[in-house]
């Protein structure tokens, strides 16, 4: 029976029972304060153990447990999204490799078994982003593999540096030399892994450029695998960031990278750029929360964030899908008609992204905003933060405005419906948990509700902000100012914030031009020009001429090759009497 059913419903049914079983018992960890810490010894060689350690706390159980709930959703959706792939097998093989590198990362209080999750996740998402084998795809792939080496080459050197100490399972030493050089070392290093692979400034640019693989994949990386995994390192690691600089800087980068992307997102055209880059946007909001002092916090937002991200992009696949791989929002419109179910779910995605009253977004986000307005922040911090919960609401209600209301925009790609019934019960039990998995979230993660006293303007301030950006979006989306082209006027700083401040170029065109230009210059001057001509070259050239001299010598002439003859036979026997 067993053999019968596909490898999509075998991983489908194998990490939704596993993931159940973890989240039960994380909330049961968690009730208890409990904290399990195994040592595996692998093999013992000359008496020196290789052990191998694995630490289970609420927070890695919680973890694993929505990571396998949603991966076990995203692999059922993949059924039918990828239906017409062939080798759908490999597809999910690739998949699952993916999240058990995630598991390994999650579970590791050791350097060196997390480089292993580490490496193991770079490696499939370069895998998966050229799965779709074309020159675009290759060019993302390599963006996305090279900007991830230098979060793994910061990686290789903690390790290296915590040879300092007697064992690099470094959860021994965060508390007792947190104060120390090595330890500050140690931070530097593993905050710029973690800003590598959770992509903060400046280096963005290659999350964008992932959106080349499959959506199912999309979902995935951008919700609770890749992107993820530097703030759940930052988490792990966060005695670091506290009475130092470290602190100061992250937040600081996080809190541009949030307003950076929040800005990009209102002047993209392709729909799962714009959900890239709210992923990115959260993503910083984390960071800057993580720099603040607030760790359980940033995980709670990391938690419903995947909730509501997952079934953003499954549903913004279900749309690609029926508009025959169509992915710019200026095609769409009228949607709400046509698809009213995958609609719907989309909506309820981007209500909770935008942070709206009981859905899972706004626990998080409402409550890191009220410890924003609480904590001694400078006055740019405050504004980056508030600035970019409203530009949250004016490119999600751009997004639905472009893609659900008014006429549909080619009517060539009739008919739309919702057909699908795989994909829209992936989508519709992440719905969900989208509903109620942050108030669920919030009752077990804080137990004792702490009062947060604020005057009125600061305490209706998100929501203000949360409706001017709403109002902003809106009229700004209006197709009335298209037609007008006023934005000729201003082609320079529309480029510049709609190409995030002109990063894919630096970390692209900045980064390669220069090595190149250097390699065609030395590749012309030397390896084409002196060292061919006084090589191989031109010796082959001395040899031709020399040999076409001879060879019309001794053409038709008997008499000049036997004379030519007759002067080597003499200067051979002048040589042998010497």
């Amino acid at each position: 029976m067993l053999w019968s059913l596909s490898i999509c419903l075998i991983s489908f049914l194998t990490l939704f029972s596993v993931a159940m079983g973890l989240v039960i018992m994380g909330f049961y960890f968690i009730s208890q304060d409990l904290v399990y810490f195994i040592e595996w010894e692998v093999l013992s060689l000359n008496s020196g153990p290789v052990v191998m350690t694995f630490l289970f706390d609420w927070m890695s159980l919680i973890f694993m447990g929505f990571v396998l709930f949603i991966s076990s959703l995203v692999i059922f959706y993949s059924e039918e999204y990828m239906a017409g792939d062939l080798d759908i097998n490999r597809f999910i093989i690739l998949v699952l490799m993916f999240v058990l590198s995630m598991m390994f990362l999650i579970i590791s209080p050791n350097l060196i078994s997390i480089l292993l999750g580490w490496d193991g996740l770079g490696l499939v998402s370069y895998l998966l982003v050229i799965y779709y084998q074309n020159v675009k795809s290759y060019n993302a792939g390599m963006l996305t593999a090279l900007s991830n080496r230098i979060g793994d080459v910061a990686l290789l050197m903690a390790i290296a540096w915590m040879l300092n100490f007697g064992s690099w399972n470094y959860i021994f030493y965060l508390e007792s030399s947190k104060m120390s050089l090595e330890m500050l070392v140690i931070g530097c290093l593993v905050m710029l892994a973690a800003m590598t692979k959770s992509a903060q400034i400046p280096f963005s640019s290659w999350l964008p450029a992932a959106m080349a693989a499959p959506t199912p994949v999309s979902a995935l990386v951008h919700s609770s695998t890749l992107v993820t995994a530097g703030v759940y390192l930052l988490i792990r690691f966060n005695v670091l960031l506290t009475g130092n600089n470290l602190g100061s800087f992250l937040l600081f980068v996080g809190g541009l990278t949030m307003f950076m992307a929040g800005l990009g997102a209102n002047f993209e055209f392709d729909l799962k750029k714009i959900i890239a880059l709210s992923t990115l946007s959260q993503l910083g909001l984390m960071m800057s929360v993580l720099a603040m002092g607030f760790p359980k916090l940033a995980f709670f937002h990391l938690l419903t964030h995947a909730l509501f991200k997952a079934l953003l992009f499954m549903c913004a696949g279900a749309i690609i899908h029926n508009m025959k791989d169509s992915q710019d929002i200026r095609y769409m419109g009228g949607l709400v008609n046509h698809m009213p179910l995958t609609s719907s779910c989309f909506n309820l995605s981007n209500l909770a992204l935008c942070g709206s009253p009981f859905l899972a977004g706004f626990y998080s986000k409402d409550l890191i905003l009220e410890i924003v307005s609480l904590n001694y922040l400078n006055f740019f911090s405050f504004m980056l933060y508030f600035v970019s919960t409203g530009l949250t609401v004016c490119y999600s209600l751009r997004l639905v405005y472009y893609s659900m209301s008014g006429d549909f925009n080619v009517f060539s790609l009739h008919p739309l419906n919702d057909s699908g019934w795989i994909m829209l019960r992936g989508m519709m039990t992440l719905s969900g948990m989208a509903v109620v998995g942050g108030s669920m979230l919030s009752w077990v993660l804080f137990p004792c509700p702490s009062m947060i006293c604020l005057p009125l303007g600061l305490k209706t301030l998100a929501l203000t902000v949360s409706m001017i950006g709403g109002w902003l979006g809106y009229e700004l989306a209006k197709f009335s100012l298209s037609y007008k082209l006023h934005s000729l006027q201003f082609h320079f700083p529309i480029s510049f914030m709609g190409s995030m401040w002109f990063m894919p170029f630096i970390s692209t065109y900045g980064v390669s031009a220069g090595p190149l230009r250097l390699g065609n210059y030395v590749s012309k001057s030397f390896d084409q020009g002196w060292s061919e001509r006084m090589g191989a070259q031109g010796l082959y050239k001395i040899f031709c001429s020399s040999s076409s001299l001879n060879q019309v010598w001794q053409n038709n002439d008997l008499k000049t090759y036997l004379v030519i003859f007759m002067i080597w036979v003499f200067l051979w026997l002048m040589l042998m009497s010497f």
